[in-house]
């Protein structure tokens, strides 16, 4: 696959994921606001366009990364996108820390 392909197929998902949360909160626009604790970077994100993959609730932003990764071949499944988000995750949760311990000392 040359470059140009893998930039129209990153241009076609992101295209498409972003259609996934407009048309759920076409739906239900109460889910933009509704947020839960996505398991791939850990960032607390909106549900809106949320996906779950083999019981793995990931945030609009990973979905793209996934179904990326998966039309590009990068990934073979949810798990080794997990596995590379890693460094993401503990970062966000070293924030949420820092943010906690901060307003207990306020």
């Amino acid at each position: 696959m040359d470059k140009a392909e893998e930039l129209r197929i990153i241009d076609d998902m992101q295209a498409v994921v972003a259609q996934m949360k407009a048309d759920d909160i076409e739906e239900n626009p109460d889910c933009e606001f509704e947020v839960f604790d996505c398991q791939c970077c850990g960032e607390e994100k909106s549900i809106a366009g949320s996906v779950v993959y083999d019981g793995i609730r990931l945030c609009n932003d990973c979905v793209l990364f996934a179904e990326t990764g998966f039309a590009l071949g990068k990934i073979k499944n949810i798990q080794d996108l997990i596995t590379g988000m890693e460094d993401k995750k503990l970062e966000a949760q070293c924030n949420f820390l820092k943010q906690e311990e901060t307003g207990l000392n306020n």
